[in-house]
């Protein structure tokens, strides 16, 4: 938990240090947005906090919709999400020619809608195989 924080801190340092330099540079904002979107190494500190973003939103997303996970769910999921993963990447070879940023957001897109419906599969299998149900578990399940 701790470590992730960190790491999170210092995607967000790392990028305000890009954005900062960038303006510095060039002192208005539409330079500033073409430096950053031409320079590769910008792009890469970008797109890094775009995954810390994602990640937080998955996080918010899951606890809203899910609560706490199960050890099987957490399990469950990553096992499915690497698998997800290396086969998009074969996927990524046929496709290369079309590699851009729009192309990764809706990998993305795609990889997170896929792990809520992994969830909830997980979860509607458990409330079939459990007795007890509580009104709070329902109104997740209904919300998703």
């Amino acid at each position: 938990m701790f470590r992730t924080a960190v790491m999170m801190a210092a995607s967000l340092a790392l990028t305000g240090a890009v954005v900062a330099h960038a303006y510095y540079l060039k002192h208005q904002f539409y330079p500033t947005v073409v430096y950053l979107t031409k320079s590769s190494p910008s792009m890469a500190v970008l797109y890094i906090q775009a995954f810390v973003l994602v990640f937080l939103l998955g996080k918010v997303m899951g606890k809203v919709f899910f609560g706490q996970l199960r050890a099987a769910e957490m399990e469950h999921l990553l096992e499915r999400s690497w698998y997800a993963v290396t086969e998009t990447c074969l996927a990524f070879t046929v496709f290369r020619d079309d590699f851009s940023p729009r192309f990764v957001a809706l990998f993305t897109l795609l990889l997170f809608l896929k792990c809520f419906h992994w969830l909830a599969e997980d979860r509607v299998d458990f409330m079939e195989r459990s007795p007890n149900i509580s009104w709070l578990f329902h109104c997740r399940i209904i919300c998703e």
